[in-house]
């Protein structure tokens, strides 16, 4: 079996993964970084999702080099796009002009751009990157974690060893095959008193996963694909606490839970410079087409696009059916849940195209052409799916709904850490679950990043880096967006760094306060921002 040794081994190539390599590198440590599929950038590309970010991202709430991530992926399209005159000066350039985010893209564009910033570590030799590796096994002594063993999609293992391990994956998959302790699923009210948590706890109990695909539309052509296998099953399926069939415009408003019909418009009128992305004043989610839209046309010279791209991450195709994860130790069941959240999304593409009401009374829009050139894949779906909740580490500091909730703390209110390492904001966003909840949004203050999230209670060398970090299924739907994940995985890279260079545990750093304030300098001096300043609740 192949053998890798370096000071630090990255599992898992998403923004977490993606972050904490950067930081490794450029402080001069060999990394090895490894991926499940053939893109970095997880959420950002290989799950076709556009960033959700907090309503100040322009001017603050994120680290400086995910700001030089969003700045590339708009000098990207400045630099090769044929865009208009007034789109091309616009300072804070929206290129898809989606109403979810102030910087919906292109995934291939967002690729384009991490790897072009992890470039110069690569030919320096500090970084090895493993893509469509997988990991399968991992040794480890006593409270340490020699070694991890990732496979490649013919089988073939490597074996890496390391120093530190940082645990970036989509599903925390380092935790069980680690021994490190964690939790999954639902909390009950009383482990930590949670106002809107369950009365008994349910480890089987987690948001939905979703297959996200691209669409453009061209009228007057004929692009329905073939009929889903499980279509008849989807087309029929209605949740009790929904308001109608899946498949249907009509939804409950996640804040609200009450049935709103949205609207579906391919390539509406309109100039998508007036568009303004702000989801503390308008979820932006009434208005599918708009909603997560990833190119607007109207934004180029005329002709150069004859239709806008949008991206279908909406309640229709959210699959709740049954855990992505084994947690009661059935993979099978897991590769089911996957198949059918991949059946539902194709489901939806073909209502769509061939049953959707629209606005002139007939239905279906056979226009509807799904974009594998967009994703990247053959069948057009994400190469995998939108993980919101993944394995949690049972960490030295649980973040709970008393560190974030509007309700509790107030709309001045803030829950301060003295070990901050970094900031985030968005509502508690938590979409249906395989528990049978219906969606659980909850107002929100802006929160910081306890160093202790980050710390296994007991194992001193293994770190999160993405949604794994010591949250709870609640405090999870604030935490698992996109800066917030990037500024995790920022600081897993830098503390890792930081404790072989002083010959320290990370543990340590946190609970010494000399190493601390070394560390905190650190991250002040590299651009992570651990603190807010005086702003209201989301």
């Amino acid at each position: 079996m192949p053998e890798l040794e370096t000071e630090i081994a990255i599992v898992g190539g998403g923004l977490g993964g993606v972050a904490a390599a950067l930081a490794a590198a450029r402080a001069g440590h060999r990394v090895v970084l490894t991926e499940a599929t053939d893109w970095l950038g997880g959420q950002l590309t290989a799950q076709a999702v556009p960033p959700d970010e907090n309503p100040w991202i322009e001017r603050f709430g994120a680290t400086t080099t995910y700001r030089q991530l969003r700045e590339g992926i708009r000098d990207y399209y400045r630099r090769h796009y044929p865009l208009r005159a007034e789109a091309l000066r616009h300072p804070a350039l929206n290129p898809g002009a989606g109403r979810v985010s102030k910087l919906c893209h292109e995934p291939r564009v967002a690729l384009a751009v991490i790897e072009a910033m992890l470039a110069p570590h690569r030919s320096a030799g500090r970084l090895t990157v493993l893509l469509g590796h997988r990991p399968v096994a991992a040794h480890t002594t006593g409270d340490r974690v020699d070694a991890v063993t990732v496979a490649d999609e013919a089988g073939t293992r490597t074996a890496i060893s390391a120093d530190y391990v940082i645990d970036a994956t989509e599903d925390g998959d380092l935790l069980p095959l680690t021994g490190t302790e964690f939790t999954v699923g639902a909390e009950s009210r009383a482990e930590f008193d949670e106002p809107h948590a369950p009365e008994h706890a349910n480890p089987a109990n987690l948001q939905g996963i979703t297959y996200c695909f691209a669409v453009s539309h061209h009228s007057g052509q004929n692009h329905v694909i073939d009929r889903p296998a499980m279509y008849d099953f989807w087309r029929d399926y209605t949740p009790e606490f929904w308001p109608g069939p899946l498949l249907g415009f009509t939804a409950p408003d996640p804040r609200t839970l009450e049935p709103v019909t949205r609207t579906f418009e391919p390539n509406p009128d309109g100039d998508p410079l007036a568009i303004s992305a702000d989801q503390s004043d308008d979820a932006g989610d009434k208005e599918l087409w708009s909603f997560r839209r990833v190119l607007a046309r109207g934004l180029h010279d005329t002709g150069a696009f004859d239709s806008d791209i949008t991206l279908v991450n909406w309640p229709l195709n959210d699959y709740w059916l049954r855990p992505a994860l084994a947690v009661d130790g059935h993979p099978d069941e897991v590769a089911r849940a996957h198949h059918e959240a991949r059946q539902l999304s194709l489901s939806v593409l073909y209502w769509l195209q061939t049953e959707a009401p629209r606005t002139d009374g007939g239905t279906g829009f056979p226009g509807l052409r799904i974009r594998p050139d967009v994703t990247g894949t053959a069948d057009g779906l994400a190469k995998s799916a939108y993980v919101r909740e993944s394995r949690r580490i049972r960490a030295v500091t649980t973040v709970t709904e008393h560190d974030v909730s509007l309700d509790l703390l107030g709309p001045t209110g803030r829950r301060a850490h003295e070990d901050s390492v970094g900031v985030g904001s968005y509502r508690i966003d938590l979409h249906p679950s395989t528990g049978g909840d219906n969606y659980v949004d909850v107002a929100s203050v802006p929160f910081e990043i306890p160093l202790g999230a980050l710390l296994p209670r007991r194992v001193v060398n293994l770190l999160p880096a993405a949604k794994n970090i010591g949250t709870t299924h609640l405090t999870n739907g604030c935490y698992r967006l996109h800066p917030v994940e990037w500024n995790v995985g920022e600081v897993a890279g830098h503390l890792a760094g930081f404790a072989l260079r002083r010959g320290v545990t990370p543990h340590q750093v946190r609970e010494d306060d000399k190493l601390f304030d070394e560390f905190s300098r650190l991250l002040e001096a590299t651009g992570v921002e651990r603190h807010w300043p005086e702003v209201r609740g989301y």
